[in-house]
């Protein structure tokens, strides 16, 4: 006499459970980033595009490769100079001679900044409420490059930086930098280093900073502020938040949702390495 098959259902794992969990996460997170990208187009207005003509033209007289520069790259560099079409053409041509001689290869590859990867200090994912990337940077593991030098740093900065604006889109161009300074101490005060990426970041990617949240400052740093400070350009130092570590958490939430938010700041976002996202 056949007897009825028993049916045995089987219950998923603990495992499975949170691999599912991860997964419903990483869906929303998606999700809500696009939802955040599509809200925060900003368009080139007739004015802008009237000057990005003129400024391409002068240009192209003496670097015909502006040909392959889109609107959107040329419009940094005018509003970096207040619209002024001979000054962000200048400053244009400059970046541009720049960029042949210090990226010849177009990229900065990991094999070139092994030293500055080392360290550890650099971390990239998801995106603030403009729908900007995100970087995170510990400056309390900075030391001084005694091996590859000022050059290697400058290349790492340029590293990151394309790193970054890689994940950008036309009229979505800007990062959000958060500084992490926990632990930060005299070892860490490379004057020099500092001053190098200040003046890539003004001069040759102009409007790309968005915001820099610096978070757990010590009093030490108010010293090297000090001296930082008068090389910072007017509209840089309006974009430099100090954050109450009282409201540390709270305020990020101001700028970065939740599931954007790194883990070590109360977020749902695992830190990236720089060089692996």
């Amino acid at each position: 006499m056949e007897g009825k098959a028993e049916v045995v259902t089987m219950k998923p794992n603990g495992d499975e459970l949170l691999c599912k969990k991860r997964m419903k996460q990483e869906a929303a997170a998606a999700t809500e980033k696009e939802e955040i990208q599509m809200r925060c187009d900003d368009t080139i207005t007739e004015q802008e595009m009237n000057k990005i003509e003129l400024m391409r033209a002068l240009v192209e007289k003496q670097d015909p490769s502006i040909k392959e520069v889109d609107d959107y790259a040329l419009r940094r560099f005018l509003r970096a100079r207040d619209l002024d079409i001979q000054k962000s053409a200048a400053m244009f041509l400059k970046y541009l001679k720049w960029r042949q001689s210090f990226v010849p290869k177009g990229s900065i590859s990991v094999c070139e900044v092994p030293n500055e990867i080392a360290q550890n200090k650099m971390f990239m994912q998801g995106v603030d409420k403009k729908g900007c990337p995100i970087a995170v940077v510990f400056g309390g593991r900075h030391i001084q490059n005694k091996i590859g030098g000022l050059e290697e740093f400058k290349r790492f900065v340029v590293f990151g930086l394309d790193k970054l604006c890689a994940r950008t889109s036309p009229g979505r161009e800007k990062f959000t930098v958060i500084g992490d300074l926990q632990s930060f101490g005299y070892s860490n005060s490379d004057v020099r280093a500092y001053l190098a990426s200040l003046s890539i970041v003004q001069d040759c990617y102009p409007e790309r900073l968005g915001k820099v949240l610096l978070v757990n400052v010590p009093s030490l740093f108010c010293t090297l502020w000090k001296i930082i400070c008068p090389f910072i350009d007017n509209n840089t130092k309006k974009k430099i938040i100090f954050v109450d570590n009282k409201r540390l958490t709270a305020t990020l939430l101001q700028d970065i949702d939740e599931s954007q938010l790194p883990e070590t700041y109360g977020g749902k976002m695992q830190l990236v390495p720089i060089q692996d996202a």
